[in-house]
């Protein structure tokens, strides 16, 4: 199977920067705005991806019932994005931020490389449906945190 992507945006109030500033914070507003999906969250190294100093975290995701995926995440940022790149796996999530109007348009993707066969069809299928879920409660609460 090749890539897998699952994609979900919102329009938040704050400005760009304000935005960008949240979505890299995972010392204070990232263990506040993950779903119930995500447990065991900890800094490794590191807060704030903007920060010069690398940012590693971690967490357990629970997309299903029986489908559990320890992530081990290094996050790097540029002007208007933040990038998670999973070491345990081809798990890749891009938070990119752009102006929307007095707002922004915040836009989450998760890529990764699918299984193969059958097992590799249902996956391309549903998880991006379930993904989409999960994206979905994550940027609803960014939207509540940013007010």
């Amino acid at each position: 199977m090749g890539q897998v992507s699952a994609s979900s945006s919102i329009a938040v109030a704050a400005d760009p920067h304000r935005t960008l500033e949240a979505v890299a914070d995972y010392q204070t507003v990232r263990p506040r705005i993950l779903s119930s999906h995500y447990s065991e969250y900890k800094v490794i190294e590191g807060g704030k991806a903007t920060d010069a100093i690398p940012t590693v975290v971690e967490w357990r995701l629970q997309a299903t019932e029986s489908r559990v995926r320890n992530v081990r995440a290094t996050v790097t940022a540029d002007e208007s994005s933040v990038t998670e790149r999973d070491a345990n796996s081809t798990l890749v999530t891009t938070w990119k931020v752009s102006p929307d109007g007095a707002g922004s348009q915040v836009t989450v993707t998760t890529t990764w490389q699918g299984a193969g066969g059958v097992k590799g069809i249902f996956e391309g299928i549903f998880a991006p449906l379930g993904l989409k879920k999960i994206q979905g409660e994550v940027l609803g609460n960014l939207k509540k945190e940013l007010g």
